[in-house]
């Protein structure tokens, strides 16, 4: 990126500042038009720049640290950690060193310090990829990197931060035979149902969106349908179903399908996936505990949750979030566990999955929610399907997902789902 590529780096600025200043997640910044004024091409630079930034943001911290006596003002730091990481991309240092301290000398408040910038980018361009490499992989912000070393061990986490770091590959869902898409899409066809692509590129100009041969979907994501099994003649309950991948695989699978979720806009992008796919299912705007319709016979709960498994993804996550909200998700979980309870026949099947790392939002979940009712069991043997390791069962008798999973295949979003039977 050029000196002529100034509007996407302050474009970048701007994201990095609200999300590690304001709270504020990328996905909610650019669906509000944080963007909208860029090109195609200076929107797409901008949101992987702040994207590369976030997933490296405490390599970056670790090279600054020694040329700063103390951390400048966010304004000021958020340009020379989105200097650092493009120089040590190997970006020309001329242009990238010139755009950051014009971006510092702009703000009133900060252009005194336009003389630092340069100084310390220039330093950093000195290390360059070379002093990047061999800093060890960023770690997450303590706030969550402490519970999950409390949850799964140092090594662990160690194997998640290295996924996280990586990103993610595009995995999707066909809607016949995935080993035709794979084929037709150079991708490789994962032991349990997904194909992955590497270097996808544009989504839609991609073979066989158009005519909805298959839906984005991560691998750990399309597993809880998966462990339903056979769906076809069901009536089956997909509760928060937005954006709609599992509503599609159970369509799919030939499902008489009742689609739920709170948001309008949300459902609206549902129903845009069902009409490019051609599928059907019935869909319905409405808060969780208002729905009352009884008598299904599986219902799916993806529960809102942290979605702190996806990282890979969503690195702003970490530095937009601080937890502080995450015992009233894991509150809600548990009365969304019994409302959906009612909802469900005698007999009947309840998967509840989260995207989620924290046993609070998986494991204890599932463990109180057989301690509440006596009538629920989970069912082991819906995870005896092809891919899925035996480590992964969990010892209520759910599967636990992590990043670090499969890790010389891509690795996969952290999730956790189980399924309960209800007493007929």
């Amino acid at each position: 990126m050029s000196q002529t590529g100034l509007p996407a780096r302050r474009a970048a600025h701007y994201l990095l500042m609200q999300i590690t200043g304001e709270g504020r997640l990328m996905p909610e910044l650019i669906a509000g038009g944080a963007l909208a004024k860029l090109g195609l091409d200076d929107r797409a630079r901008s949101q992987r720049l702040a994207t590369d930034t976030l997933r490296g943001l405490d390599r970056a911290d670790r090279m600054l640290k020694p040329y700063l006596k103390k951390t400048p003002p966010p304004h000021v730091m958020n340009a020379l950690r989105l200097g650092t990481v493009e120089l040590c991309a190997g970006t020309a240092a001329h242009g990238v060193v010139n755009a950051y301290v014009e971006i510092v000398a702009r703000n009133k408040r900060t252009q005194s310090m336009k003389g630092l910038t340069n100084a310390v980018l220039r330093k950093i361009a000195n290390e360059g990829p070379e002093g990047w490499n061999k800093r060890p992989v960023p770690l997450t912000p303590g706030w969550l990197r402490q519970p999950l070393v409390a949850a799964w061990g140092r090594d662990a986490v160690t194997g998640m931060e290295t996924a996280h770091f990586a990103g993610a590959p595009l995995d999707i869902t066909a809607k016949g035979d995935p080993a035709i898409v794979a084929h037709r899409l150079g991708g490789a066809l994962l032991s349990t149902g997904s194909v992955r692509l590497e270097g996808a590129g544009q989504v839609s100009a991609l073979p066989g969106y158009e005519s909805g041969d298959w839906w984005v979907q991560d691998a750990a994501a399309a597993l809880p349908v998966r462990l339903l099994g056979d769906v076809h003649g069901l009536n089956v309950l997909d509760l928060c179903a937005a954006p709609g991948g599992k509503t599609l695989q159970l369509a799919a699978g030939g499902a008489d399908v009742t689609a739920v979720d709170v948001s309008d806009k949300r459902m609206a992008r549902v129903e845009q996936n069902l009409t490019r796919t051609g599928l059907s299912a019935k869909t319905v705007v409405s808060d969780v505990f208002a729905f009352d319709q009884t008598g299904f016979d599986a219902i799916l709960l993806d529960a809102p949750c942290s979605a702190t498994g996806t990282i890979r993804r969503h690195p702003d996550l970490p530095y937009a979030k601080n937890g502080s909200e995450f015992g009233a998700l894991i509150d809600q979980q548990a009365v969304m566990l019994d409302h959906a309870l009612t909802l469900l026949r005698p007999a009947g099947r309840l998967v509840f999955c989260t995207c989620s790392l924290l046993p609070d939002e998986g494991e204890v979940q599932v463990e109180e929610v057989l301690a509440r009712h006596p009538d629920l069991t989970t069912d082991r043997d819906t995870l005896d399907r092809p891919g899925i390791d035996a480590d992964w069962i969990t010892s209520e008798g759910g599967l636990r997902l992590r990043p670090d999973y499969w890790p010389n295949q891509g690795g996969m979003d952290g999730f956790y789902m189980a399924v309960l039977t209800k007493a007929g």
